[in-house]
């Protein structure tokens, strides 16, 4: 099922000749700052500028998942070091990417290589408690909200695109919302509301 979104695009200030400043101000469906959004503008030029990142890691620390959310283009290897005393078995079975560390200390030998877009889910099969997030955005143009619920994605070349938020309480396989954005040379704000979120 699809989450309502609000989006209503504004003029900014202009950004430097030939980039534009995208501002994203996402709130909860009452209204409220909604920190940690994943935030992301996709196109065919954006996916045609995108690249692999290097040297990304989430880590197991403390029997807890760090970051909790992470944000990788597709194409990047990840690492998933473990720093904690006790053995972890991180695995994933979203259709995003499907993958199996079983039972390991330190860091694994192979990273692996998340290799098409959308939203892994991570768990561990020894602490059920344990869960994370690797949203793969096929676009260099990203970021998450701060705990005001901004960000402003910098560098961003004017044109066509789609406006596309994803929280980590939203429904568990829900897509990223989206909405058509056409970002002008002087630049763009946007206000997006997430609702039906869980608690």
């Amino acid at each position: 099922m699809r989450l309502p979104i609000l989006l209503t695009a504004l003029l900014c200030v202009a950004a430097p000749a030939g980039a534009a400043t995208m501002q994203v101000q996402v709130q909860d469906g009452g209204g409220q700052p909604l920190a940690g959004a994943v935030v992301f503008l996709e196109s065919r030029e954006a996916q045609a500028a995108a690249k692999p990142l290097q040297g990304v890691e989430v880590a197991q620390a403390n029997k807890q998942f760090d970051p909790q959310v992470r944000v990788v283009t597709v194409g990047s290897s990840v690492q998933f070091p473990n720093r904690d005393a006790v053995r972890h078995h991180v695995y994933s079975f979203s259709p995003t990417k499907t993958f199996e560390l079983k039972l390991y200390a330190g860091t694994t030998a192979n990273p692996v290589v998340f290799d098409k877009p959308g939203i892994a889910v991570l768990g561990c099969n020894i602490h059920d408690k344990m869960v994370a997030w690797i949203v793969v955005v096929d676009t260099p143009y990203f970021g998450r909200s701060g705990a005001d619920g901004k960000l402003s994605l910098d560098n961003v070349p004017p044109g066509n695109y789609r406006l596309r938020v994803w929280h980590a309480n939203m429904a568990v396989g829900a897509p990223a919302l989206d909405q058509p954005l056409a970002l002008a040379a002087a630049g763009g704000a946007a206000t997006v509301r997430v609702a039906g979120l869980a608690p």
